[in-house]
């Protein structure tokens, strides 16, 4: 019998890989655990409060659950819009609070915070996005595509008359559809062997907005939800706030559907921004000067300080185009200023004796353009002055509007590379300061050189025609679209920004010059601000569901931010 081979003695302690609990990393990976759900909540908090860029669309199946979604999307856009305006009055209020007496500054802390202004405002977001959303998502379930719609009113009314509801449709895909074609599949068609592009692989977030892009509603249900909504939401604000919103809501309207337009049909203008701008100029130019009533009191005192004209020369000029005379108070005041020597006055009174005294037969007379810069006697020594005093005011302000708002949104950017961006926001405060300064010289040299060829033909006994045309009312429209030019100065990309600021003035001016020749009407019986917000709305908002390339950047942001893709 064999012996057996000798055994391995055995072993008093336990193995320690049978024993060993690694406590340690069970804790860590519990705490990696707990910290990944705490991201996750964070992540789920700020989607509440910041749509991430490429979210699909919600897809919704019967009415029940269109009310819930505009419900909560509604609730959503009036919290985070009262807490905007809250802000925003909060800031303002800090800023000028040092002036304030302490006992009333509570108060007004309380106000500013929770005030009506705020709770208006975020009661105008929460019905528009509720009563946008709602009827969006509504209309392609009452409204199919595969139904024409004359059958389907034709079902509606039946089914109401019986007192049954209506036949459930089932195919909600066919919403989608385009009104060009509204028959036409949503699938793109595969392109053949020589028509293939290779694509880019794209992240889960960018295809979902790629898909966002392309997943276009019918045109009149984005039209006729953005038109109720718009003018049911904008009733919640007050009258003067309405006249605003109501006039930017129309030009956006105006800029998304032309930009529509001529995309389709291939029409290209050339600075189309600045002919805009200098279109509204001209009507705002001539409200200033001859028709103030016709702009709002606040914005003729910020032209008057822009323009660093004394408001008792346009008075003056305005009399003396009217009715060939003036108000010899305003001359006092001009002569009184204390920068105007005694040359400069007595040479002004004269001139305006002269101008006052000028017989009908040679037009109406205009103020002598000493008027327009008082303590310079040259016309050549104005447009430097005019220039650098602008330039100097506006500087900081400019200097503001290009700064801050990177420091806000990219504040990566400006830690990254400050130099780069203190160098960029120098150059385009720059540039804002020279256009505004540049507008101003192009509007004093017109009227002094209007007013010294008027006096020059005057002078040489010319045709009465020809004076009659150089001193004739349609020359001040001249003089603001010639100086609405300047803005070829700003940057391309505030070009359309600046325009569609000018743009509501300028129709603002125009609709009350109209309705006091009797051409539109005198009343709308407190609905016309809802009417044009309603107008303006559609059009945005049928620009946004299907071309919202066609909208400004700015305008599309904001609406997917409050809206969201449907």
């Amino acid at each position: 019998m064999a012996n057996n081979p000798p055994q391995p003695p055995s072993l008093d302690r336990v193995p320690s890989y049978l024993q060993y609990t690694p406590r340690r990393a069970i804790v860590s990976f519990e705490n990696l655990v707990a910290l990944a759900n705490y991201e996750e909540h964070l992540r789920d908090a700020r989607k509440m409060v910041w749509r991430d860029r490429g979210e699909p669309a919600v897809e919704l199946h019967d009415l029940a659950e269109c009310a819930d979604h505009g419900v909560r999307g509604g609730l959503r856009a009036g919290a985070i819009a009262l807490t905007i305006r809250s802000g925003v009055n909060l800031v303002l209020l800090l800023v000028r609070i040092r002036g304030i007496k302490r006992q009333h500054r509570l108060a007004l802390i309380r106000r500013a915070l929770f005030g009506e202004d705020s709770f208006r405002a975020g009661a105008m977001l929460a019905c528009f996005v509720s009563l946008y959303r709602i009827i969006l998502n509504a209309l392609p379930i009452i409204f199919p595509t595969n139904i024409p719609i004359h059958v389907r009113i034709r079902q509606l009314f039946d089914a109401i008359l019986a007192g049954r509801p209506a036949r459930p449709i089932h195919d909600a895909e066919s919403a989608l559809a385009d009104d060009a074609d509204i028959d036409a599949p949503l699938t793109v068609p595969r392109p053949s062997k020589h028509e293939r592009v290779r694509s880019a692989r794209l992240s889960v977030s960018a295809q979902a907005h790629q898909t966002w892009v392309h997943k276009r509603t019918r045109r009149w249900h984005a039209l006729l939800a953005g038109a109720a909504a718009g003018g049911c939401a904008v009733m919640c604000e007050k009258h003067a706030r309405r006249v605003i919103i109501a006039q930017q809501v129309f030009v956006r309207g105006l800029q998304g559907s032309w930009n529509a337009f001529s995309d389709r049909k291939g029409i290209r203008v050339p600075y189309g921004d600045v002919l805009v701008f200098s279109l509204a100029c001209a009507q705002i130019m001539y409200g200033y000067l001859i028709r103030p009533e016709t702009l709002p009191r606040s914005y003729i005192k910020w032209i008057d300080t822009a323009s660093r004209l004394p408001p008792e020369t346009v008075a003056m000029n305005r009399d003396l185009v009217l009715t060939g005379k003036f108000n010899i108070r305003d001359l006092e005041t001009i002569i009184e200023t204390p920068y105007i020597t005694s040359r400069n006055a007595s040479e002004l009174a004269i001139k305006h004796m002269l101008a006052s005294s000028s017989p009908p037969i040679w037009g109406y007379p205009n103020a002598p353009c000493i008027a327009a810069h008082p303590g310079i006697e040259h016309c050549l020594h104005v447009p430097l002055d005019r220039f650098w005093s602008v330039f100097r005011w506006m500087y900081p302000i400019y200097g503001a509007l290009h700064l801050v708002p990177t420091l806000l949104f990219k504040p990566k950017v400006a830690m990254r590379e400050p130099g780069r961006m203190l160098l960029r926001a120098m150059w385009g405060t720059t540039r804002s300061s020279a256009f505004l300064g540049l507008f101003v010289v192009i509007y004093q040299g017109y009227f002094c050189g209007k007013v010294n060829l008027a006096r020059y033909i005057a002078d040489m006994r010319a045709p009465a025609w020809l004076l009659a045309v150089v001193r004739a009312l349609p020359t001040y429209y001249l003089g603001g679209f010639l100086s609405g030019l300047s803005l070829a100065l700003e940057a391309p990309r505030r070009r359309p920004e600046l325009a569609m600021y000018v743009l509501p003035k300028g129709l603002e001016s125009a609709w009350r010059m109209a309705r006091g020749r009797g051409l539109v009407p005198r009343r709308t019986r407190g609905y016309g601000e809802a009417v044009l917000a309603a107008v303006g709305m559609g059009m945005v908002m049928s620009a946004y569901q299907n071309e919202p390339e066609h909208l400004s950047g700015l305008v599309r942001r904001i609406l997917y931010q409050f809206i969201g893709p449907n």
